[in-house]
């Protein structure tokens, strides 16, 4: 991890909060309107300050496991993310095939990946605590846990309770979200909170189109590896496991081999680690997609950079990256998005790091193609960059970086074996049991077995989970 690839907790939670909102398909500033709303219940309710602090972070991290499920979702609902969105605003089709059965096993996943989060942030134990049971436990064998039981934390309930009517109430007017959460009240939240939000609910959310003064909690300014952003937005999609951190790596020597000034070069690693923030609002169909994409899936896709761009706005620590981020997609003759930026618009910055995104999607394999050799993917990027798509000289150090460095080696650790190393790095990228088998000559059989043994020596019962433990622990 380079030393300028950090970022202060609060600015790490904000980011997540925005990419969870993106990933529900969500406004962008759901969250941070949730949090709001969760506070002034805590507050009204008679927590202390740490409580409503601690109560803000949770409302802020409410989803930020819900790109571990995309694929999950993808499956019972087709599309991940509109589908999860009808599915919090209840307007599901009535012949949904949702149940307890199939969902359940989601939200607990998505309850795992979210206290984790929470763990690699170093957040106080009673978040990382309440993200474990916001969407119920395993443990307790029913989403609809005791009300105010001694177990659950209170934040749940105050979380649960803002984010229904935040969420409901643009779909089905206050009243009308009031009586859904009535229908719902000594079940997902006790009746007596339902009470104490009913008469200030109004008020309240129309206090949230007030510019706020202040951040949504202070004091965070530890820093935390900026990595732990790139990687949960990755569990979308599996075979994306490591790309932005490879992207940035490689943007990095390449700039360093063009000559670039350090000043220039520093940002290009961060903007790498962002420049995927976009790509969660598009469904994960749409991403596995074998055939060519149409209109509508372009519609979506050029979007992807907006998205990332809007993070900077949303969160200003981040606007520099992200602004840059966004151009990841963007090519000099114009043919790219979502400014179809062109010429000079695109510095060298820009110019380097759609160089070594585009260099990185080749050669790392994909649902609809194998990865192209180093070779190949020379010879196809010198031909883009020929006919003026990309950036000679930005071309020739990618391609001369990617020539002078060997792949990265996972780091050795005493508490894996080297087999177990090989399943987790097969796993991780979405192959299945029989597929990591096949590649690695061994048994369906031994894959689970080896899978077993990882999740228990990273203390994960998820695969998405346990991706994210070995990422940060550089076993990937």
């Amino acid at each position: 991890m380079q030393s300028d690839e950090t970022i202060t907790v609060e600015d790490a939670v904000q980011v997540l909060a925005m990419v969870g909102d993106l990933s529900m398909g969500l406004p962008p500033d759901h969250s941070i309107r949730t949090a709001r709303l969760a506070a002034r219940l805590a507050e009204e309710n008679g927590d202390g300050a740490l409580a409503c602090t601690s109560t803000r972070m949770v409302a802020l991290l409410r989803w930020s496991g819900s790109t571990a499920t995309a694929v999950g979702f993808s499956q019972l609902l087709g599309d991940d993310v509109g589908g999860r969105l009808a599915m919090v605003t209840r307007t599901l089709p009535s012949d949904n095939n949702l149940n307890f059965s199939n969902v359940m096993p989601l939200a607990q996943m998505q309850c795992e990946v979210a206290g984790d989060i929470a763990a690699l942030l170093a957040l106080p134990a009673d978040v990382e605590e309440s993200l474990r049971h916001l969407f119920g436990s395993h443990h307790r064998g029913d989403m609809q846990d005791a009300l105010f039981s001694p177990a659950i934390p209170r934040a749940v309930f105050y979380v649960r309770l803002a984010g229904d009517l935040e969420v409901l109430a643009p779909s089905h007017g206050t009243a009308g979200a009031l009586k859904l959460i009535g229908e719902r009240a000594g079940v997902k939240y006790p009746a007596s909170l339902v009470q104490r939000i009913a008469p200030h609910a109004q008020a309240w959310l129309d206090a949230l189109e007030e510019p706020s003064c202040a951040a949504d909690y202070a004091g965070h300014d530890r820093r935390v590896p900026l990595t732990i952003v790139s990687d949960v937005i990755e569990l979308k999609l599996p075979w994306l496991t490591g790309y932005s951190r490879r992207v940035a790596a490689l943007a990095r020597r390449g700039a360093a081999l063009a000559g670039m000034l350090p000043l220039e070069e520093r940002p290009l690693g961060r903007a790498a680690l962002l420049h995927g923030i976009g790509r969660v609002a598009v469904p994960n169909i749409v991403w596995e997609r074998p055939g060519k994409l149409d209109t509508r899936d372009w519609e979506q896709v050029r979007k992807v950079p907006f998205w990332t761009a809007r993070a900077g706005n949303q969160v200003p620590a981040i606007q520099e990256e992200a602004t840059l981020g966004s151009f990841a997609y963007e090519r000099l003759d114009g043919s790219g998005y979502f400014r179809k930026a062109r010429g000079e618009a695109m510095g060298m910055q820009e110019r380097m790091l759609a160089a070594a995104a585009a260099f990185t999607a080749m050669c790392s394999p994909r649902p609809w193609r194998p990865a192209h050799g180093e070779a190949a993917a020379a010879t196809l990027m010198t031909a883009q960059a020929a006919a003026g798509r990309f950036d000679r000289r930005a071309t020739e150090a990618v391609i001369a970086a990617a020539r002078a460095t060997a792949p990265p080696v996972p780091r050795r650790s005493s508490q894996f074996t080297e087999r177990e190393i090989e399943v987790l790095r097969h796993i991780s990228q979405g192959e299945t049991s029989r597929e990591a088998a096949r590649a690695l000559r061994i048994s369906p059989a031994s894959v689970r077995m080896h899978v077993d043994n990882i999740f228990d020596k990273l203390d994960s019962t998820s695969r998405p989970a346990m991706t994210l433990k070995a990422l940060a622990r550089g076993l990937l």
